[in-house]
């Protein structure tokens, strides 16, 4: 056998033993659609030409590897990042444990969430039933102050009603009467995890806001000089918020955070669990009715959220996740015109600082071709901040990205000189990734961890700055906005620009000529 007490291998090790190699060469020949070495070869060549991309870009039914993911994944996002909310996904054990995992796998954390449990006979007669004894279930066992509920794929299909079935609920004793169970539909099948982000969360304010499925008086706005702020889905949030609230408390600004999961994912250990840690309160919720603006970080991923909150009287400030000096400028232009406030003086000396180490290493990063994918407004601000460094980013593409995005893609490539000769790609797939890589190389990629397969075939090096990434640790923990956040993004491309230096460069006597570390 491969393993025995005296010889333990991790995975990466495990099946390159004989055993497995056997095991996998018997599948291959008795299971599997077998082709011979040389045709599958010539079709793998074939697949990096200008004459297979342009079949490729001329598919419209079909998506392979979007990059993205669904609906109820933002709607679990957003519960964790209310006080004491427990999310209920009203759908199959199966859906809520890719939820947990695949949270719990980038932060490194427990993500709380629980199931309906949904099997063959609810999808025929209905999950009223399931409704009913999940909700029971998850208030008696874990307390929570409040449940949100989002659905799946099967709850939609078949047409559940949550309203009506969290009241039927109530009725019969589930929870409380009063209890709070804010709701959206989330059919996975439209849209993505950060459509699902903004359902949610505008499911939880009108949940507050507009009398509780009515069986309560709507809130009357009696503003205020206070500030919201909605981060929208963010992979880097234990870092990002820590990084705005101290922008914030360098203002001597009270903000409200509506939706603050970075405690939930960022606990310590000291001998307590802690379930529920953080996140915004139900006070808070409704004490940001009477806001006077609201500052959105990603508009592409709180669009329903930030028009309902405009139409309360609110003025609402969209901004597409800033990265780097001119994003960071322009969100703290905002806080000061909305506040009257001038901006202090030691983040006028962070950004001094970011300029001046954009400087220092500017000649490793000009005119270095990137092809980028991600979320919209992540996007956004990757490209903005590529362009100030003086890159080209060549290929910038988002599944989930829509042709008012692209237009802003555009934009700021005419807005620069390095940007032109550069394409966006909305609602494209990591296959359409491939091809470009293929046919109009670059000299890195930006994405999250399944670019390493694209890595792997094109040969181009991978940049992790985009969720999920799971063969990295702690990234999470860093700022990706403000002044130190771009600092931080600087440098994630300055170590991988290194590290390809070092890889080119690494073979005696004919590769090996390097000047840093002379003595």
């Amino acid at each position: 056998m491969p393993q025995s007490a005296d010889k333990i291998l991790d995975h990466e090790l495990l099946f390159r033993e004989p055993e497995y190699q056997e095991l996998f060469k018997n599948k291959k020949e008795q299971f599997e659609y077998n082709h011979s070495d040389e045709k599958i070869g010539q079709v793998i060549e074939w697949t990096k030409t200008e004459d297979y991309k342009q079949k490729n870009f001329a598919r419209d039914s079909l998506t392979v590897n979007p990059a993205k993911a669904c609906q109820p994944l933002g709607a679990v996002y957003v519960a964790n990042g209310f006080h004491k909310t427990l999310s209920f996904v009203h759908g199959s054990q199966g859906c809520v444990a890719y939820y947990r995992s695949h949270f719990s796998r980038h932060f490194k954390e427990p993500t709380s969430c629980v199931s309906s449990s949904m099997t063959e006979d609810a999808a025929v007669f209905g999950g009223l039933n399931n409704m009913v004894d999940g909700l029971a279930n998850a208030y008696n066992l874990y307390k929570p102050d409040m449940i949100a509920v989002s659905t799946t794929c099967m709850a939609e299909v078949i047409g559940d009603d949550l309203n009506a079935f969290i009241k039927t609920s109530k009725e019969k004793g589930s929870v409380p009467a009063e209890f709070d169970v804010p709701f959206a539909h989330t059919p996975a099948f439209v849209g993505s995890h950060i459509t699902g982000y903004d359902n949610a969360l505008l499911g939880v304010l009108q949940h507050f806001w507009d009398g509780k499925a009515g069986t309560t008086e709507a809130l009357t706005r009696v503003p205020d000089d206070s500030i919201n702020f909605i981060a929208g889905f963010d992979g880097f949030v234990v870092g990002n918020m820590k990084e705005i609230k101290r922008i914030f408390s360098l203002f001597g600004v009270k903000v409200n955070v509506l939706c603050d999961p970075s405690g939930s994912w960022s606990t310590p250990t000291d001998g307590e669990f802690r379930m529920y840690e953080g996140g915004t309160t139900k006070e808070e919720v409704i004490a940001a009715l009477n806001a006077k603006a609201t500052i959105v970080f990603q508009e592409f991923c709180s669009e329903k959220t930030s028009k309902y909150i405009a139409e309360k009287g609110q003025e609402v400030v969209v901004l597409n996740a800033p990265v780097g000096v001119a994003g960071t400028d322009e969100f703290l232009m905002a806080i000061s015109r909305l506040t009257g406030k001038p901006i202090p003086a030691e983040l006028e000396l962070e950004r001094g600082l970011l300029v001046d180490a954009m400087a220092d290493s500017q000649a490793h990063l000009h005119g270095k071709r990137y092809a980028l994918y991600g979320d919209p407004d992540q996007m956004l601000g990757y490209t903005q901040f590529l362009l100030e460094l003086g890159a080209e980013p060549a290929h910038v593409l988002a599944t989930n990205g829509n042709e008012a995005w692209a237009e802003k893609v555009q934009k700021l490539f005419d807005s620069s000189p390095y940007g032109a000769g550069c394409k966006v790609y909305p609602k494209r797939d990591l296959w359409h990734m491939r091809s470009l890589l293929f046919t109009e190389p670059v000299d890195f990629l930006i994405g999250n961890t399944y670019g390493k397969y694209l890595e792997r075939d094109t040969g181009t090096p991978l940049v992790r700055m985009v969720f999920p990434i799971f063969d990295r640790h702690h990234y999470h923990r860093f700022p990706t906005w403000g002044y130190e956040g771009g600092m931080r993004v600087l440098v994630n491309l300055l170590d991988e620009f290194f590290e390809t230096l070092d890889a080119n460069t690494i073979v005696p006597g004919k590769t090996d000529y390097s000047y840093d570390i002379i003595r």
